[in-house]
C-alpha cells in the first residue's frame, strides 16, 4: 500500500484549460500526462507533473471544489480498508471513473482528499520513499 503522488487542484473554466495546461507544461519542462473528459459530470481534466487541472462550467465544477488535493495510491482497497482505523472517513467508497477507481476521504483534520488507483499507472507518478 503506498501513495504514489500527490495532486494539487486547480479548478478553472474549460475555455482556460488548454493555455493553462500549455503555460505548466513550458514552465516545468513536461508534457501533459493525462488528458480526459469526464462527461457525466461535464469536466475535463488534465495532469501536468503534480497539478491536476479541473475544468469546466460552475455549476459542475461546484460538487468538487470542496476537495483539497488528489493522492494517487497503489491500491484502493487496502487504504480503504486502512483509514478508517487511523482516523479518516471514507466518504464515498471506491468506484469507478474513467482513469480507473476513486473514493472520497475525510482525514481527521478535516482535510477532503480523492484517492484515485488508476488502471495505467504513469512511471513518474512515484513519490520518494523515506529510508
Amino acid at each position: 500500500m503506498k501513495i504514489l503522488n500527490i495532486l494539487t487542484r486547480r479548478y478553472l473554466p474549460v475555455d482556460e484549460l488548454d493555455a493553462a495546461v500549455a503555460f505548466y507544461e513550458a514552465l516545468i519542462g513536461q508534457k501533459a500526462r493525462l488528458r480526459f473528459d469526464y462527461p457525466e459530470y461535464d469536466l475535463r481534466l488534465a495532469q501536468v507533473a503534480s497539478i491536476l487541472f479541473i475544468a469546466g462550467p460552475a455549476q459542475s465544477l461546484t460538487r468538487f471544489t470542496a476537495t483539497h488535493m488528489t493522492f494517487m495510491v497503489d491500491d484502493i482497497d487496502a487504504f480503504a480498508a486502512h483509514l478508517p482505523t487511523v482516523g479518516a472517513t471514507v466518504l464515498e467508497a471506491p468506484k469507478l471513473v474513467p482513469t480507473g477507481r476513486n473514493m472520497l476521504v475525510r482525514h481527521p483534520d478535516q482535510t477532503l482528499v480523492e484517492y484515485v488507483e488508476h488502471r495505467d499507472k504513469h512511471p513518474a507518478d512515484v513519490l520518494p520513499s523515506i529510508s
